[in-house]
């Protein structure tokens, strides 16, 4: 791992794994008691109700949330809706009725609206009212660097696995190279 020294970050080829440095056997001890912790805790009927009474407020089904939350760690705080999933195109550059229907009903959460290309500031004017945000979408061909740098300005400081991507297969590189909390699939979401 790259010291805050002023060191650059680990190159190509690096996995991010655990440190060789003093105090490796520490490290793998604690993480190792973490897991077992987590692996023991019980999901009480009051959290169960609260996660379900969650999941129904992000227009989720319990399955999708409690994956999402048990893979990230993190509830979810915003969602990053593709243009190719809100099936937004230049020559329909408004959302449905149904979409819009389901995007005003989310409570605690950030709407994110990720525009493909050749979407244009027309459409970005007409989606501002439905979302807290409008941002370029990454190229679909882009490498990683390019795509966590775009999923970066949307993420505007939140923490990038309470993110969660609503689109189609076409992102789905966008939780890898973003460290994002997961994927779901637009179609299932907005039950089209």
């Amino acid at each position: 791992m790259a010291k805050l020294t002023g060191t650059p970050p680990p190159g190509i080829g690096h996995n991010l794994g655990p440190s060789m440095e003093a105090g490796r056997s520490w490290r793998i001890h604690s993480w190792t008691r973490a897991k077992q912790q987590a692996a023991r805790e019980k999901l009480t009927p009051d959290m169960a109700r609260r996660r379900v009474a969650r999941a129904r407020e992000l227009g989720l089904d319990y399955a999708s949330y409690a994956s999402i939350r048990a893979t990230s760690g993190r509830d979810v705080s915003g969602f990053l809706f593709s243009s190719t999933g809100l099936r937004i195109t230049p020559n329909r550059p408004d959302p449905s009725d149904e979409i819009v229907e389901k995007l005003s009903a989310l409570k605690g959460v950030a709407r994110i609206a990720m525009l493909h290309a050749p979407l244009d500031r027309i459409a970005v004017d007409r989606l501002r009212p439905f979302f807290d945000a409008v941002h370029a979408a990454p190229s679909l061909l882009a490498a990683f660097p390019r795509i966590r740098s775009a999923l970066a300005k949307a993420q505007e400081g939140r923490p990038a696995a309470g993110l969660v991507v609503i689109g189609t297969g076409l992102e789905a590189d966008w939780v890898a190279a973003g460290r994002l909390g997961g994927m779901v699939e637009a179609d299932r979401y907005f039950a089209l």
